[in-house]
């Protein structure tokens, strides 16, 4: 079966991004205060935040 494209404008490379933050996004609302720090120190020591 043919593939249906049904969001124009946007490649399938966008449209797995948009679906990984919403992912990301979701599961950090339900870390407690403590695994977010441990979260923000690791993004930090591997410069993913500046």
């Amino acid at each position: 079966m043919a593939k249906v494209f049904s969001h124009f404008g946007q490649s399938d490379g966008e449209e797995r991004r948009d679906e990984l933050i919403r992912t990301i996004s979701h599961s950090i609302e339900h870390l407690t205060t403590s695994e977010l720090e441990a979260l923000y120190y690791d993004m930090l020591t591997k410069d993913y935040i500046r």
